[in-house]
């Protein structure tokens, strides 16, 4: 059996992983406040856990793993949305649009994701279907003397937790000297938290021992997570920016409602994604959401490439070098395997070495190395790296149809000529270089790209191949 060793955020050690149970091993991952497109930095987690899913089923058996990812969609930042909408002239209820407002983000996540190739969890819930378990959790919170009541809200006693800080490393007096802390007349103590907030009659709410309101952020996940996977589990997991103050409150609250229990016994964290070296922002015009690369023209793929070339605990930086690497990676790794058949996962044995990697801390870096070098053993190449995500039956498929339609070679694509289009971006690129405005060029390969032509652009020239998006009516207005 593959030995799985994770670098354990609670102990800042590189562990051996044991599972409380072989045949059950469970993973909580946080997933994402369904309130808009998800973002780059967003598909980061997806894609990491998305790896450690794999490993996991392949070493314990696919039905002896379960994943649970959540979508929180009980948010202020949703209840925002859907009183914008109301303030425009919508006549239906607050609550209908933001039914409306979640059905519709989740929607866009899953069509996001499944473009990247991730596998869905095993299960998804939804906070707002565990909105009892939430009120039975604080209650019993309450009456172990680990909660209060004040004004309508309901407040974690940080100060009754001893071991409070354990994961983030701090005191809890360092902490509120360090951190901004909301100061509200109803709470004992700057650090102590919301569980449970009032709501007004143009906000969501439920019934509850304190009054109409809501959940706090942090108690949903505890409430799901035991409900779905038990008081003690194997895998916590999200980005490092959950580690304080959500992953922090999520162990006060379950290891005081459950002290008998361990809550996750190992807590892996992914680090942050930045764009060309710099953090993503759009007061820095660099924010991208996953959308927007995939309706560029950017293949999931390839995207999923990118993220998989840098370990997960160190920054990730999206380069459109490294963009460009990695689709030309994949384009070569399917002109290899587009006429092979892959073996049935179900009866293939991924290479060790490629295991061995994955199970070093997901060494993600080292596997898409190993996979470069089987490029001579085609069908060892197919298998390996459908194992990891790629060369996926939609991308093979969209392949095919590609093939078919242009009955053009892979290097060469299809019977089309685009080296006066080629040409002319070239020329703009040069009278760019002199004028310092690269408008007209940004604009013709943004017109290109739209119409499924890949741009390569190198010191010695301009090169433009079709993709299996090419739509060749596209480019009558650009000649």
């Amino acid at each position: 059996m593959t030995t799985i060793r994770l670098r354990n955020s609670k102990s800042r050690k590189v562990e051996e992983f044991h599972p409380i149970d072989p045949e059950n091993v469970r993973m909580y991952v946080c997933g994402p406040t369904v309130y808009d497109r998800a973002h780059l930095g967003n598909a980061r987690p997806v894609l990491v856990f998305d790896v450690l899913y794999r490993l996991l089923r392949h070493v314990y058996g696919e039905g002896h793993v379960t994943y649970v990812r959540n979508f929180t969609d009980v948010d202020d930042k949703i209840n925002a949305e859907a009183q914008r909408r109301k303030g425009l002239g919508d006549s239906r209820s607050l609550e209908a649009l933001i039914a409306e407002r979640t059905e519709e983000t989740i929607s866009w996540y899953h069509a996001d994701m499944d473009a990247l190739g991730a596998l869905r969890p095993d299960q998804e819930p939804r906070a707002t279907a565990f909105i009892g378990q939430m009120i039975a959790m604080i209650g019993d919170l309450i009456a172990k003397g680990h909660a209060y009541e004040k004004e309508g809200h309901v407040l974690f006693r940080v100060r009754s937790y001893q071991n409070y800080g354990v994961l983030s490393g701090r005191s809890v007096d360092d902490m509120i000297a360090g951190a901004r802390v909301e100061v509200a007349p109803f709470k004992e103590d700057p650090m102590d938290f919301v569980l449970w907030k009032p709501s007004d009659e143009d906000l969501p709410g439920w019934d509850s021992p304190w009054g109409r309101g809501r959940p706090g952020w942090h108690i949903e996940c505890s409430a799901m997570s035991y409900e779905l996977l038990g008081a003690s589990f194997d895998i916590h997991g999200g980005g490092i920016d959950l580690q304080f103050p959500h992953h922090e409150n999520e162990i006060a609250q379950s290891a005081c409602a459950h002290p008998e229990a361990g809550f996750a016994n190992y807590w892996v964290h992914n680090e942050m994604l930045q764009v060309e070296g710099k953090k993503m922002s759009k007061s820095l015009g660099n924010f991208f959401t996953v959308r927007d690369l995939l309706d560029q023209g950017v293949p999931g793929e390839v995207i999923r490439f990118v993220m998989l070339g840098t370990h997960y605990g160190k920054p990730m930086d999206w380069t459109e070098r490294k963009r460009e690497e990695a689709n030309n990676t994949l384009r070569y790794w399917m002109d290899l395997t587009w006429e092979l058949e892959p073996t049935n996962l179900g009866s293939f044995q991924p290479e060790q070495k490629l295991l061995d990697a994955l199970g070093d801390d997901m060494n993600t870096h080292l596997a898409l190395t190993y996979l470069r070098a089987l490029h001579h053993q085609p069908q060892k190449l197919l298998d390996n790296a459908r194992f990891l995500g790629f060369l996926s039956d939609r991308a093979r498929e969209a392949e095919r149809d590609f093939r078919n339609t242009f009955r053009g070679g892979f290097g060469s694509g299809p019977s089309v000529d685009l080296s006066a289009l080629a040409l002319k971006l070239d020329e703009l690129r040069n009278v760019a270089k002199e004028s310092k405005n690269f408008s007209a060029v940004d604009a013709l390969k943004s017109s290109l790209i739209d119409a499924g032509v890949e741009v390569q652009m190198t010191k010695t020239g301009v090169e433009l191949r079709p993709t299996p998006n090419f739509d060749p009516s596209k480019l009558e207005a650009l000649k």
